[in-house]
């Protein structure tokens, strides 16, 4: 009976479901491939070594991992058995029969129940090769993973620590491991050692790097923000094992060593990096050439930070609150700023690199490759074929070829070599890689040099990716928050929009579906960002108008009555009994400094404000997902909405009491603000007389182009309403001698003095803030209402 209702809805079903269902079976198919090539690997008895074959090594502990993350993101789907099991009921009541894929499909749901305890005991026959690949990185995890304090005595990174080999390249036997992703290597070790726990018990080696990434972090990323407890899930599996109370206890005491220390380790090597970095980024922008021997320090730059604020970004999520602090990091914009300094570097002096490393190449890389493949002992064909091929493309380069624009393709060269490897690593090969370290060494060095000729994109989305920020953007959001906040980093904040510039690269060819909702994402972030950015700089460009508006407002002739009547009272010694009023504070006594460390509101804002104005001018404009944006057109837009709405608040019109600025007093204040704006000038490249034009010209019309009354109509409206229709009534008369309009004695008193609104000055200030247009508007309105009061007297 239940089923029934199935029944009505099987097509329903088979359509919504298919995607879902034939997704596991994708996962099936890919979890037999990947133990077929297991399985493979070790009857060929392979030889994994990181430093010597990279390649095949890193492509091997990938596999594994993403296997393993696999199968535990696979268990973490609630519904997946009512999924398959829906959708198999469905197929049988309309086709008749089962899924075919239906048996070993429900078979692997139940056996990847617990997905890491039904993999150690599949991953028994292959531990000798995943153990040897894991231990090979010895010399490579531990010189990664070392303290701020380490990397600060190695001088690491600095290129001015010894300025005489400041020229020579930077080299090293193992220049891929250099940039290798920490994350990666822990993901590597962890998931690695945790299938093939036996060797913990009798490698001390094992042991050593277990410990270390355990007391390094708490939480792995499986994928995206999806993350995995290390502590917790090593001690539910190890629990079960007769004879680990060992291993139980290392757990817990890497453990308490992650939550004690691993925070403060963190945030002492990003301290670290913001310097290292600032100085990279200086130096190479003042000698761009330095990027040819010196690039391998920039790509361990960027890989360096890059692992450090993904790791933050995991564990602020993820971490016991009463260490909180080591998890917020207000300069985190600081240390982005200067990565994309880099990256701006790498993408604009990519030529210069590419010039260094084809005569690199061409000159010192194919000779001393030429010589090793000479002096080898043995050569079958087939690799002797592959190696000549490598000689002659390096060998064939020449620095025209860049001058030309020609574009450069290594990528088959590069998989000739991971080919190469594959054959020399096999326990049978003629030619064994292992007793040929050199040779993988060498090459090693050699397809880090192409990848610098044809692969700098790609490398520096290898090593400076942070497309991670897409799927967290509450703490994204917080961040620039925090970093708008500090005045002090509010000059870095342009690189969080620049980080949207990263987001696309986290799609992939084969989910094109995501593209739409990422790229969303990557625009409104960045436009929300932008806008806030602009907005902080209007209200503090705000601020500083209204200071100096208050400061020209002293200046008005009406504040020097006081002054002169105080003189007079001096000079004809009329002192009063009480002790003189007290001196007043004469205008400009503001700008006499008597000691420098003093610091006024003005100073703050002005200070605040180029700040702020260094990070909106910093690039012109940037793409993200095919949309272009110009920060400074924020600023302008913004700039120009406020200084509208200024120049209309600035009338002080009030339709109640009908009281208005005089005019030449409005006159002094746009004035003062337009001379602060002409200012902005000097911090950010905009068009201020644009702003000035588009604003000024709208007030000279009735409304402006959003429908707002303007001062025209203001100023028409007062005129007309308030000056004239007491002429009418007789209080107010035009005096020929003065040129003005005067009150006339009256039993009520007017609340204004006519003389002060319609005198020769106060109507040229008049005509210059409404110019020819608002004139003959305020004319042509005048002249209806005088008109038609004088058809009413006919």
């Amino acid at each position: 009976q239940q089923l029934a209702q199935l029944q009505k809805e099987k097509s329903e079903i088979l359509k919504n479901l298919a995607l879902y269902y034939f997704t596991f079976v994708d996962v099936m198919e890919f979890k037999d491939h990947v133990c077929e090539l297991l399985n493979t690997i070790d009857v060929c008895q392979v030889f994994f070594d990181i430093t010597v074959n990279f390649d095949l090594t890193k492509n091997y502990l990938d596999l594994i991992t993403t296997y393993t993350t696999l199968m535990i993101l696979l268990s973490r789907i609630e519904e997946r058995k009512a999924i398959i099991g829906l959708y198999n009921y469905a197929h049988e009541m309309t086709h008749g029969a089962s899924d075919r894929e239906y048996p070993r499909l429900g078979q692997m749901i139940v056996d990847y129940e617990n997905p890491l305890k039904k993999m150690m005991e599949e991953f028994v026959p292959h531990s000798k090769s995943l153990s040897d690949a894991l231990i090979s990185l010895q010399m490579v995890y531990p010189r990664r993973n070392l303290s701020a304090d380490q990397w600060r005595n190695a001088q690491l990174l600095s290129l001015i620590s010894a300025p005489s080999t400041m020229l020579n390249p930077a080299q090293s036997d193992t220049m891929p491991c250099e940039y290798l992703s920490l994350d990666a290597m822990e993901k590597w070790i962890i998931f690695g050692f945790i299938l093939c726990h036996g060797i913990l018990n009798s490698d001390a080696t094992a042991l050593n790097l277990w410990k270390l990434a355990l007391q390094s972090s708490s939480c792995l990323a499986l994928f995206r923000d999806e993350v995995f407890h290390i502590h917790k899930a090593a001690e539910d599996l190890f629990v079960n094992i007769r004879g680990y109370n060992k291993r139980i206890n290392d757990i817990r005491e890497c453990k308490e060593a992650a939550v004690s220390h691993a925070g403060s380790m963190h945030r002492e090597r990003r301290k670290f990096l913001r310097s290292a970095l600032k100085e990279l980024a200086t130096v190479l922008s003042d000698q761009p050439g330095l990027l040819g021997p010196k690039a391998l320090f920039v790509f361990m730059a960027l890989s360096f930070a890059r692992d450090e604020i993904i790791w933050l970004l995991r564990h602020a999520d993820n971490m016991p609150k009463k260490s909180a602090d080591d998890f917020i990091d207000k300069h985190i914009a600081e240390l982005i700023f200067y990565m994309e300094e880099l990256r701006a570097h790498v993408r604009k002096y990519g030529p210069v690199m590419q010039r260094y490393y084809v005569q690199y190449l061409s000159g010192f890389d194919a000779v001393v490759l030429n010589e090793l493949v000479q002096n080898l002992s043995v050569c079958p064909e087939d690799e002797s074929i592959i190696m000549s091929s490598f000689v002659n493309t390096m060998t064939s380069l020449s620095v025209k070829q860049v001058e030309d624009g020609e574009v450069f393709d290594f990528r088959g060269m590069r998989l000739d070599w991971f080919r190469l490897q594959a054959y020399t690593s096999v326990s049978k090969a003629s030619l064994g890689l292992a007793d040929h370290r050199e040779l993988g060494k060498m090459m090693n060095t050699i397809i880090f040099h192409t990848k610098m000729v044809d692969s700098l994109v790609e490398m520096l989305v290898e090593t400076s990716d942070l497309s991670i920020f897409c799927f967290y953007s509450r703490a994204f959001e917080k961040m620039f928050q925090q970093c708008l906040e500090l005045p002090s980093q509010s000059r870095y904040s342009i690189a969080f929009p620049l980080l949207c510039t990263h987001f696309m690269s986290c799609t992939h060819e084969l989910c094109p579906e995501e593209r739409h909702h990422i790229g969303d994402r990557s625009l409104s972030l960045c436009n929300m960002f932008l806008d806030e950015m602009a907005k902080q700089a209007r209200n503090l460009i705000t601020d500083i108008c209204t200071e100096q508006c208050t400061l020209s407002d002293q200046l008005l002739p009406k504040h020097c009555a006081k002054t002169i009547s105080q003189a007079v009272n001096k000079k004809s010694k009329k002192q009063t009994g009480k002790k003189g009023e007290p001196e007043r504070e004469k205008p400009g006594v503001e700008s006499m400094r008597k000691n420098r460390l003093v610091v006024t509101n003005l100073d703050k804002l002005h200070t605040a404000l180029s700040e702020l104005c260094f990070s909106i001018n910093y690039v012109p404009n940037m793409v993200v997902w095919e949309h272009t944006f110009t920060p400074r057109e924020y600023l302008t837009s913004h700039l120009e909405i406020r200084f509208t709405k200024s120049i209309v608040g600035m009338t002080m019109y009030n339709q109640a009491t009908q009281e208005i600025a005089k005019p030449s007093e409005l006159l002094t204040s746009v004035r003062a603000y337009m001379t602060v704006l002409q200012s902005i000038e000097n911090y950010v490249q905009i068009d201020i007389t644009r702003v000035f034009n588009n604003v000024l010209l709208q007030q000279t019309q009735h409304l402006d182009s959003h429908g707002e009354p303007t001062i025209t109509s203001l100023y028409t409206n007062w005129y007309l309403e308030t000056l004239l229709r007491q002429v009418s009534n007789g209080h107010i008369a035009y005096f020929p001698a003065m040129k003005a309009f005067v009150n006339l004695p009256t039993e009520n008193e007017l609340t204004f003095n006519a003389e002060e609104y319609s005198d020769i000055s106060e109507m040229r200030a008049l005509s210059e803030l409404l110019g020819p247009y608002g004139m003959k508007f305020l004319s042509e309105s005048l002249m209806w209402h005088i008109s038609s009061q004088v058809a009413e007297l006919k």
